[in-house]
């Protein structure tokens, strides 16, 4: 019997995001509470850009561009803010959340020492790139290597793809 294997992968759905960013777009421009304040969040290539005229309208700006991507299935790990703290721009304050995607060489260092130190015998796992092959004889031990993947405290949004 051949082995059955599947990819652990970091992909983000870009359209799911302009949706939110969007959605988030909309809310802020008719909700009473960011009137008159400059409050603005838009997309542009690897980042998105939230603008207002105080940093705590800054703050609640991402508070709803959060809730939206939330709402249509993305994890807040694919968007990286730093510390989340505004920075002065003139009159106005900025926060600027760069898009994560793929898993970097770290992070896959780690999810293939979890796999082996804490994963069912007979679990090979390889990295290839910005992804992780995992593969063993048994699919029972694969489904036990992605929920031990679920459970764990790792920074990044993982998928689980091509299960064969």
């Amino acid at each position: 019997m051949a082995d059955s294997s599947f990819d652990i992968v970091s992909k983000l759905d870009r359209q799911e995001v302009d949706n939110a960013v969007n959605q988030a777009a909309k809310e802020i421009s008719q909700r009473y509470d960011f009137k008159n304040v400059g409050a603005s969040v838009e997309l542009s290539g690897e980042s998105i850009t939230m603008i207002a005229n105080s940093p705590e309208r800054v703050l609640a700006v991402w508070d709803v561009l959060q809730s939206k991507l939330i709402r249509r299935g993305l994890s807040l790990k694919q968007v990286d803010v730093g510390d989340a703290e505004p920075k002065a721009s003139g009159k106005e304050y900025r926060l600027v959340g760069s898009l994560k995607e793929g898993i970097d060489q770290e992070n896959a260092k780690k999810i293939t020492k979890i796999i082996r130190d804490e994963g069912p015998k007979g679990v090979k796992s390889q990295i290839q790139g910005d992804e992780v092959r995992v593969s063993s004889k048994s699919r029972d031990a694969l489904q036990d290597v992605i929920s031990l993947l679920k459970s764990s405290k790792l920074d990044v949004a993982l998928q689980f793809v091509n299960y064969r």
